[in-house]
Protein backbone atom coordinates (compact mmCIF):
# COMPACT_ATOMS: atom_id res chain seq x y z
CA UNK A 1 0.00 0.00 0.00
CA UNK A 2 1.20 3.15 -0.61
CA UNK A 3 -0.03 6.30 1.16
CA UNK A 4 -1.67 9.22 -1.61
CA UNK A 5 -3.65 11.76 0.75
CA UNK A 6 -4.93 12.71 3.87
CA UNK A 7 -8.61 13.02 4.30
CA UNK A 8 -11.08 15.54 6.87
CA UNK A 9 -11.10 13.97 10.27
CA UNK A 10 -14.29 12.27 10.71
CA UNK A 11 -15.44 13.07 7.53
CA UNK A 12 -18.40 10.59 6.03
CA UNK A 13 -16.06 8.31 2.97
CA UNK A 14 -18.39 5.38 2.54
CA UNK A 15 -19.65 7.31 -1.11
CA UNK A 16 -16.28 7.74 -2.15
CA UNK A 17 -14.87 4.06 -0.75
CA UNK A 18 -17.71 2.53 -3.06
CA UNK A 19 -16.73 4.63 -5.82
CA UNK A 20 -13.32 3.47 -5.30
CA UNK A 21 -14.04 -0.08 -4.97
CA UNK A 22 -16.16 0.23 -8.48
CA UNK A 23 -13.61 1.86 -10.34
CA UNK A 24 -11.53 -1.41 -9.16
CA UNK A 25 -9.41 1.23 -7.16
CA UNK A 26 -7.75 -0.77 -4.57
CA UNK A 27 -7.12 1.18 -1.57
CA UNK A 28 -7.50 1.17 2.30
CA UNK A 29 -8.44 4.66 4.68
CA UNK A 30 -6.74 4.17 8.05
CA UNK A 31 -7.63 6.45 10.99
CA UNK A 32 -4.15 8.63 11.71
CA UNK A 33 -4.12 11.65 14.40
CA UNK A 34 -4.32 14.53 11.84
CA UNK A 35 -7.19 12.92 9.83
CA UNK A 36 -7.86 9.78 7.62
CA UNK A 37 -5.25 8.82 5.63
CA UNK A 38 -5.68 7.51 1.95
CA UNK A 39 -3.62 4.44 0.56
CA UNK A 40 -3.53 3.10 -2.58
CA UNK A 41 -2.37 -0.67 -3.89
CA UNK A 42 -1.40 0.42 -7.33
CA UNK A 43 0.22 3.97 -7.90
CA UNK A 44 -0.23 3.59 -11.33
CA UNK A 45 -4.31 4.56 -10.88
CA UNK A 46 -2.91 7.47 -8.96
CA UNK A 47 -4.51 10.51 -11.00
CA UNK A 48 -7.93 8.33 -11.43
CA UNK A 49 -8.43 8.39 -7.51
CA UNK A 50 -7.56 12.11 -7.48
CA UNK A 51 -10.07 12.84 -9.70
CA UNK A 52 -12.54 10.75 -7.83
CA UNK A 53 -11.26 12.33 -4.63
CA UNK A 54 -11.49 15.54 -6.21
CA UNK A 55 -15.11 15.33 -7.32
CA UNK A 56 -16.02 14.22 -3.83
CA UNK A 57 -14.54 17.16 -2.26
CA UNK A 58 -16.80 19.31 -3.93
CA UNK A 59 -20.09 17.21 -3.82
CA UNK A 60 -20.19 16.20 -7.54
CA UNK A 61 -22.05 12.52 -7.88
CA UNK A 62 -19.27 9.54 -8.62
CA UNK A 63 -20.61 7.88 -11.25
CA UNK A 64 -19.17 5.09 -12.61
CA UNK A 65 -17.09 5.48 -15.92
CA UNK A 66 -17.92 2.28 -17.46
CA UNK A 67 -21.63 3.75 -16.39
CA UNK A 68 -21.61 6.46 -18.64
CA UNK A 69 -20.13 4.22 -21.37
CA UNK A 70 -22.79 1.56 -20.55
CA UNK A 71 -25.34 4.34 -21.50
CA UNK A 72 -23.71 6.19 -24.18
CA UNK A 73 -23.36 2.30 -25.53
CA UNK A 74 -27.43 2.06 -24.97
CA UNK A 75 -28.15 5.09 -26.81
CA UNK A 76 -26.15 3.78 -29.44
CA UNK A 77 -27.64 0.23 -30.33
CA UNK A 78 -31.06 2.10 -29.56
CA UNK A 79 -30.15 4.31 -32.55
CA UNK A 80 -28.65 1.58 -34.59
CA UNK A 81 -31.96 -0.45 -34.05
CA UNK A 82 -34.09 2.39 -35.50
CA UNK A 83 -31.80 2.21 -38.63
CA UNK A 84 -33.14 -1.36 -39.16
CA UNK A 85 -35.98 -1.47 -37.76
CA UNK A 86 -37.70 -4.48 -40.00
CA UNK A 87 -34.78 -6.61 -39.03
CA UNK A 88 -34.93 -5.94 -35.51
CA UNK A 89 -38.82 -6.58 -35.58
CA UNK A 90 -38.15 -10.14 -36.97
CA UNK A 91 -36.10 -11.29 -34.75
CA UNK A 92 -38.09 -9.80 -31.73
CA UNK A 93 -41.34 -10.93 -32.98
CA UNK A 94 -38.92 -14.35 -33.11
CA UNK A 95 -38.52 -14.70 -30.09
CA UNK A 96 -41.47 -13.72 -29.04
CA UNK A 97 -43.33 -16.18 -30.56
CA UNK A 98 -40.91 -18.67 -29.27
CA UNK A 99 -41.12 -18.07 -25.86
CA UNK A 100 -45.40 -17.67 -25.98
CA UNK A 101 -44.99 -21.09 -27.83
CA UNK A 102 -43.52 -22.75 -23.86
CA UNK A 103 -46.78 -21.56 -22.44
CA UNK A 104 -49.13 -22.14 -25.20
CA UNK A 105 -48.05 -24.82 -26.63
CA UNK A 106 -50.14 -26.59 -29.58
CA UNK A 107 -52.82 -24.20 -29.57
CA UNK A 108 -50.43 -21.41 -30.98
CA UNK A 109 -48.67 -23.86 -33.59
CA UNK A 110 -52.15 -24.55 -34.58
CA UNK A 111 -52.59 -20.72 -35.20
CA UNK A 112 -49.56 -20.10 -37.35
CA UNK A 113 -49.16 -22.80 -39.36
CA UNK A 114 -49.81 -22.29 -43.34
CA UNK A 115 -53.30 -23.92 -43.41
CA UNK A 116 -55.55 -24.16 -40.09
CA UNK A 117 -55.38 -27.63 -38.15
CA UNK A 118 -58.01 -29.24 -36.65
CA UNK A 119 -58.91 -32.94 -34.65
CA UNK A 120 -61.52 -35.23 -36.16
CA UNK A 121 -62.13 -38.44 -34.35
CA UNK A 122 -58.75 -37.89 -32.60
CA UNK A 123 -57.27 -37.58 -35.64
CA UNK A 124 -55.37 -34.45 -37.23
CA UNK A 125 -57.65 -33.05 -40.06
CA UNK A 126 -55.67 -30.29 -42.07
CA UNK A 127 -57.28 -27.52 -44.24
CA UNK A 128 -56.19 -26.06 -47.66
CA UNK A 129 -54.45 -23.38 -49.33
CA UNK A 130 -57.74 -21.64 -50.38
CA UNK A 131 -59.13 -22.14 -47.19
CA UNK A 132 -56.80 -20.22 -45.59
CA UNK A 133 -57.40 -17.41 -47.77
CA UNK A 134 -61.11 -17.46 -48.48
CA UNK A 135 -61.29 -17.43 -44.03
CA UNK A 136 -59.36 -14.46 -44.40
CA UNK A 137 -56.41 -15.50 -42.46
CA UNK A 138 -53.60 -14.57 -45.22
CA UNK A 139 -51.31 -13.99 -42.36
CA UNK A 140 -50.82 -17.51 -42.42
CA UNK A 141 -48.61 -17.37 -45.63
CA UNK A 142 -46.34 -15.94 -44.09
CA UNK A 143 -46.59 -16.42 -40.20
CA UNK A 144 -44.73 -20.48 -40.88
CA UNK A 145 -41.64 -18.58 -41.12
CA UNK A 146 -41.71 -16.71 -37.45
CA UNK A 147 -42.30 -20.69 -36.24
CA UNK A 148 -38.98 -22.31 -34.60
CA UNK A 149 -39.57 -26.19 -32.80
CA UNK A 150 -35.39 -25.76 -30.99
CA UNK A 151 -33.19 -23.53 -29.77
CA UNK A 152 -30.69 -24.65 -32.41
CA UNK A 153 -33.18 -23.69 -35.09
CA UNK A 154 -33.86 -20.57 -33.79
CA UNK A 155 -30.32 -19.23 -32.99
CA UNK A 156 -29.04 -20.38 -36.20
CA UNK A 157 -31.60 -18.71 -38.46
CA UNK A 158 -31.86 -15.47 -36.34
CA UNK A 159 -28.00 -14.79 -36.32
CA UNK A 160 -28.02 -15.37 -40.59
CA UNK A 161 -31.11 -12.98 -40.47
CA UNK A 162 -29.63 -10.59 -38.44
CA UNK A 163 -26.39 -10.99 -40.31
CA UNK A 164 -27.94 -10.22 -44.22
CA UNK A 165 -30.78 -8.74 -42.72
CA UNK A 166 -28.67 -5.28 -41.31
CA UNK A 167 -26.62 -4.92 -44.66
CA UNK A 168 -29.45 -5.09 -46.37
CA UNK A 169 -31.89 -2.82 -44.72
CA UNK A 170 -28.94 -0.38 -43.93
CA UNK A 171 -28.00 0.04 -47.87
CA UNK A 172 -31.35 -0.67 -49.47
CA UNK A 173 -33.67 0.59 -46.94
CA UNK A 174 -36.74 -0.54 -44.94
CA UNK A 175 -38.87 -0.98 -48.14
CA UNK A 176 -36.59 -3.35 -49.37
CA UNK A 177 -36.16 -5.58 -45.76
CA UNK A 178 -39.82 -6.11 -45.28
CA UNK A 179 -40.50 -6.30 -48.89
CA UNK A 180 -37.88 -9.12 -48.97
CA UNK A 181 -39.35 -10.48 -45.82
CA UNK A 182 -42.94 -10.69 -47.53
CA UNK A 183 -42.25 -12.28 -51.03
CA UNK A 184 -39.36 -14.84 -49.75
CA UNK A 185 -41.69 -15.89 -46.29
CA UNK A 186 -44.57 -16.68 -48.14
CA UNK A 187 -42.59 -18.10 -51.28
CA UNK A 188 -40.21 -20.30 -49.33
CA UNK A 189 -43.87 -21.50 -47.38
CA UNK A 190 -45.63 -21.60 -50.33
CA UNK A 191 -43.06 -23.70 -51.95
CA UNK A 192 -42.75 -26.05 -48.53
CA UNK A 193 -46.42 -26.79 -48.79
CA UNK A 194 -46.62 -27.83 -52.12
CA UNK A 195 -44.85 -30.59 -51.29
CA UNK A 196 -47.86 -31.49 -49.19
CA UNK A 197 -45.98 -30.46 -45.64
CA UNK A 198 -48.37 -29.09 -43.77
CA UNK A 199 -46.58 -28.94 -40.22
CA UNK A 200 -43.22 -26.94 -40.47
CA UNK A 201 -41.57 -23.86 -39.84
CA UNK A 202 -38.62 -21.43 -39.44
CA UNK A 203 -37.33 -18.46 -41.32
CA UNK A 204 -34.54 -20.46 -42.99
CA UNK A 205 -36.27 -19.78 -46.57
CA UNK A 206 -36.35 -16.21 -45.22
CA UNK A 207 -31.99 -16.50 -44.86
CA UNK A 208 -31.34 -18.30 -47.96
CA UNK A 209 -33.25 -15.43 -49.32
CA UNK A 210 -31.25 -12.62 -47.90
CA UNK A 211 -27.84 -14.92 -48.74
CA UNK A 212 -28.71 -15.12 -52.31
CA UNK A 213 -29.34 -11.67 -52.27
CA UNK A 214 -26.61 -10.24 -50.92
CA UNK A 215 -24.12 -12.28 -52.57
CA UNK A 216 -25.79 -11.62 -56.01
CA UNK A 217 -25.65 -7.48 -55.30
CA UNK A 218 -21.43 -8.12 -53.93
CA UNK A 219 -20.94 -10.23 -57.03
CA UNK A 220 -22.35 -7.53 -59.42
CA UNK A 221 -21.84 -4.21 -58.27
CA UNK A 222 -18.69 -4.72 -55.93
CA UNK A 223 -18.74 -0.75 -54.60
CA UNK A 224 -22.57 -0.93 -53.26
CA UNK A 225 -21.51 -1.94 -49.83
CA UNK A 226 -22.74 -5.48 -49.38
CA UNK A 227 -20.20 -8.65 -48.13
CA UNK A 228 -20.63 -12.03 -47.64
CA UNK A 229 -17.48 -13.70 -47.49
CA UNK A 230 -17.22 -16.78 -50.27
CA UNK A 231 -16.75 -19.62 -47.36
CA UNK A 232 -19.76 -18.64 -45.78
CA UNK A 233 -21.67 -19.08 -49.41
CA UNK A 234 -20.56 -22.28 -50.19
CA UNK A 235 -21.28 -23.67 -46.41
CA UNK A 236 -24.77 -22.71 -46.80
CA UNK A 237 -25.32 -23.97 -49.97
CA UNK A 238 -23.58 -27.08 -48.87
CA UNK A 239 -25.10 -27.37 -46.49
CA UNK A 240 -28.62 -26.92 -48.28
CA UNK A 241 -27.83 -29.43 -50.92
CA UNK A 242 -26.90 -32.10 -47.72
CA UNK A 243 -29.96 -31.88 -45.91
CA UNK A 244 -31.64 -32.59 -49.03
CA UNK A 245 -29.66 -36.14 -49.49
CA UNK A 246 -30.52 -39.54 -47.03
CA UNK A 247 -27.10 -39.31 -45.27
CA UNK A 248 -28.66 -35.91 -43.43
CA UNK A 249 -31.66 -38.24 -42.29
CA UNK A 250 -29.28 -41.01 -40.82
CA UNK A 251 -27.86 -38.26 -38.78
CA UNK A 252 -30.44 -36.59 -37.39
CA UNK A 253 -31.07 -33.73 -39.69
CA UNK A 254 -33.96 -35.16 -42.35
CA UNK A 255 -36.54 -33.23 -40.75
CA UNK A 256 -35.44 -29.92 -42.97
CA UNK A 257 -37.75 -27.90 -45.23
CA UNK A 258 -35.79 -28.23 -48.34
CA UNK A 259 -37.81 -27.28 -50.52
CA UNK A 260 -38.30 -23.80 -48.49
CA UNK A 261 -34.59 -23.50 -48.78
CA UNK A 262 -34.68 -23.64 -52.50
CA UNK A 263 -37.67 -21.29 -52.74
CA UNK A 264 -36.22 -18.42 -50.51
CA UNK A 265 -32.91 -19.12 -52.73
CA UNK A 266 -34.79 -17.97 -55.87
CA UNK A 267 -36.84 -15.42 -54.80
CA UNK A 268 -32.96 -14.13 -53.46
CA UNK A 269 -31.51 -14.82 -56.76
CA UNK A 270 -34.56 -12.80 -58.46
CA UNK A 271 -34.12 -9.80 -55.94
CA UNK A 272 -30.24 -9.61 -56.29
CA UNK A 273 -30.33 -9.85 -60.00
CA UNK A 274 -33.05 -6.97 -60.13
CA UNK A 275 -31.78 -4.45 -57.87
CA UNK A 276 -28.07 -5.12 -58.93
CA UNK A 277 -29.73 -4.26 -62.27
CA UNK A 278 -31.14 -1.33 -61.25
CA UNK A 279 -28.08 0.19 -59.62
CA UNK A 280 -26.14 -0.90 -62.78
CA UNK A 281 -28.81 0.87 -65.16
CA UNK A 282 -28.57 4.17 -63.03
CA UNK A 283 -24.49 4.67 -63.16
Amino acid sequence: MHPVMLLPDHADTSELRQALWRHRIGHRITDEADGQLLWIADPRQSDELTSLVERWNRGEPLELQHSVKHSRNMTTSLAYLKKVPVTALMVAISLVIFALIGIFGDQLIVTLTIVPIGLSGGELVFGTLSQTLTSGQVWRLLSPAFLHFGWMHLIFNLMWVWYFGRQIEALQGSRTMLLLLIVAGIGANIAQYMTGTVLFGGMSGVVYALLAHVWLMSRRVPLSGFFVPQMLVVFMLGWMVFTMTDMAGSVGFGNVANEAHLGGLLVGLVTGWYYSYRRLKNR
